[in-house]
C-alpha cells in the first residue's frame, strides 16, 4: 500500500514564481543553464546547476560546487524568494501541452517503499549519476526537484483533483517553451485526510521519470535513518517529493533512433536484409509516422519507408519480447547493424519525439547520421506491465513530456 505524507512546502511568493522556477537539472547542459538563468539571481539553477556560479569549464563535481548549492539554496530562504509554508501541505499541479492538462498530487512518498520495491522502476540506474544527486540532496538536506510518479487511476482521487482544481490556483504561468504551469495548494484538512487514505489503498506507485532522482532521494533517506540512533520512522526524511500522476492523464511519447553508418552495407543491400523480417514499402519524401505497435519508419537517401514487423519477430506474450523497442535493437540494430550496447556505442544517437520527425531527417540530410529509425510509443500499460512482473526496459524506451518545473515546491528532510 502506497504510503505517502502531505509536507511543509518551501516555495516562492506567487509574483516571483516563474523568474525562480526552471527546468529539471538532467534536461540542460551548464552552457544552456548559464544562458537561461543570465541576469536572474533569482533562477533556480543557481541551486541545482550551481557550476554556472563559476568559471566556463568548471568541473561540476567538485566540492566547491556543492558547497554553492547550498549556500544558494540559504540566501534564496534569506532573501524572501523562497518561503516555508507553515503547515502540511498536499499540493496539485497541472501541466498543459498542446491544449492537453495533467494533474498530479504533489506528496511526501515513503523511503522504505521505494527500498522494498512497492514504489516501481522499470529502467536501470547509473551509480555514477545516483552519487551525484545524493549529493545534492545530502549537502542540502532537501529534495530540490521532485520526482516524477504515476498510480493507477481513482475515482476519489479525480475527484479530489476536479474540485481542488477548481478553485483559484497559486501559480499559474506559461513557461518559455509554451507549456503551461499550475499550482494548487490544498489546505483543507478533510481533504488532505482523503488523499492519504486513498493512496493507502493503491498497491504500488510507478516511477514514469526520474530513476537517478528517485534512487538518490531513497537512497539518503535510508541513510539518515542508519545515522540517527534513535529513528522512529516518523522524520520527514523518511520521504521524498514526488509529483504522482494518474495513469490515464500521461502521454509517452516516440524516443527514436539515428545511427552513422550501415555497417559496411550499400542502402540496397540495407533494404533488402530489412526484407527477411519486415514488410519493407516506400513511402516517399513526405514524413511517415508509425501508425501502430510493431510499424516502424525508416528515412534513408532522402526517402521515408514504411517497416512492419513480420508474425513470429515479436512475442506478444512477453512484456519484453513485445516492446518495439527490443524489436528494433534485435532485428535491426544488433543483427544488421551490429550494434549491441546501446548505452555506450558512439554510432547511435537517440531523439526525443518532441523534436518531432523533422529532426530525424534534418540530422540525416545534413550528412551526420545515415538512417533515421521512428518508433511507436510504448504504452502506460505496457510501462506498467513491465513495471510489475519485475522487469527492465531496454535503454531509451520512454520520453514524457512535458517535464516537471522545478521550484515550484521544495522538500527540506528535517
Amino acid at each position: 500500500m502506497a504510503r505517502i505524507k502531505p509536507f511543509k512546502g518551501v516555495r516562492p511568493p506567487r509574483h516571483l514564481v516563474e523568474e525562480v522556477a526552471s527546468r529539471p537539472y538532467d534536461v540542460l547542459n551548464s552552457e544552456e543553464a548559464r544562458a537561461e538563468a543570465e541576469g536572474n539571481l533569482k533562477s533556480l539553477y543557481h541551486i541545482i546547476k550551481p557550476e554556472i556560479d563559476f568559471e566556463i569549464g568548471f568541473d561540476e563535481h567538485h566540492p566547491d560546487v556543492y558547497d554553492k548549492a547550498v549556500e544558494n539554496f540559504k540566501k534564496f530562504q534569506d532573501n524572501g524568494w523562497l518561503v516555508q509554508d507553515e503547515k502540511e501541505n498536499y499540493y496539485i499541479y497541472a501541466q498543459t501541452m498542446n491544449g492537453r492538462t495533467q494533474y498530479g498530487f504533489v506528496v511526501g512518498a515513503w523511503v522504505p517503499d521505494y527500498m522494498e520495491g512497492r514504489i516501481k522502476k522499470h529502467e536501470l540506474t547509473r551509480r555514477d549519476k545516483e552519487e551525484d544527486r545524493m549529493k545534492h540532496v545530502r549537502c542540502n538536506n532537501a529534495n530540490i526537484e521532485p520526482v516524477f510518479f504515476a498510480f493507477p487511476d481513482n475515482e476519489v482521487l479525480e475527484k479530489i483533483i476536479k474540485d481542488v482544481t477548481a478553485g483559484e490556483p497559486e501559480y499559474d504561468f506559461i513557461a518559455p517553451d509554451g507549456f503551461g504551469h499550475t499550482l494548487w495548494v490544498i489546505e483543507d484538512d478533510n481533504t488532505i485526510e482523503t488523499v492519504t487514505k486513498e493512496f493507502e489503498k493503491i498497491p504500488n506507485l510507478y516511477i514514469a521519470d526520474g530513476h537517478h532522482r528517485s534512487a538518490a532521494a531513497a537512497l539518503v533517506g535510508a541513510e539518515k535513518a542508519k545515522q540517527n540512533p534513535n529513528h522512529t520512522g516518523d522524520e520527514e526524511y523518511n520521504y521524498f517529493m514526488a509529483v504522482a500522476f494518474p495513469a490515464s492523464h500521461l502521454n509517452i511519447i516516440d524516443y527514436n533512433r539515428v545511427v552513422k553508418d550501415l555497417n559496411g552495407l550499400t542502402p540496397e543491400e540495407f533494404l533488402k536484409r530489412l526484407e527477411e523480417n519486415f514488410v519493407v514499402e516506400e513511402k516517399g519524401t513526405e514524413i511517415y509516422r508509425p501508425n501502430a505497435l510493431h510499424n516502424f519508419s525508416l528515412y534513408l537517401d532522402g526517402k521515408w519507408y514504411s517497416l512492419t514487423a513480420k508474425h513470429g519477430t515479436f512475442d506478444d506474450s512477453d512484456p519484453i519480447g513485445v516492446l518495439d523497442v527490443t524489436v528494433s535493437s534485435d532485428l535491426i540494430l544488433r543483427d544488421i547493424l551490429g550494434i549491441t550496447d546501446l548505452r555506450s556505442d558512439k554510432r547511435i544517437d537517440f531523439v526525443g519525439g518532441i523534436r518531432g520527425l523533422e529532426e530525424l531527417q534534418k540530422r540525416v540530410d545534413s550528412g551526420e547520421m545515415k538512417m533515421a529509425l521512428a518508433l511507436y510509443p510504448v504504452t502506460m500499460d505496457q510501462l506498467i506491465n513491465i513495471a510489475d512482473t519485475g522487469n527492465i526496459m531496454p535503454p531509451k524506451t520512454t520520453w514524457f513530456e512535458p517535464k516537471l518545473r522545478s521550484g515550484l515546491v521544495i522538500h527540506k528532510l528535517d
